[in-house]
């Protein structure tokens, strides 16, 4: 069965950089069908930071590279707008309800 395309997040784009082996394994797999990542610009300016913050040079470098080859989405205001909405309903529904579907 294909993948669904996804936009990754900070914290498993993090986790890819740490190496951690399940996530290195799903992007594999990942990248075997898509060829290429999906993340916002949000997403990068939170690991971009993180990484001069620590002065991680190395890190950064591999980010820099990991970047060029992804496809980096720019934020835009209907896309603030919905994530908004979709973030005041799941606190409507509390921490033990279901996630929505899409």
């Amino acid at each position: 069965m294909p993948q669904p395309a996804v936009l990754l997040d900070t914290d498993i784009l993090s986790e890819l950089l740490k190496q951690h082996p399940l996530v290195v394994q799903r992007v594999r797999n990942y990248l075997a069908e898509h060829q290429r990542l999906a993340f916002s610009i949000i997403t990068r300016y939170e690991l971009l930071r993180g990484l001069k913050a620590k002065q991680a040079q190395a890190q950064e470098a591999a980010f820099t590279l990991l970047c060029q080859a992804s496809i980096i989405l720019p934020i835009t205001d209907q896309v603030v707008e919905r994530a908004a909405t979709l973030y005041g309903e799941l606190i409507d529904r509390g921490p033990c309800c279901p996630m929505p579907t899409f």
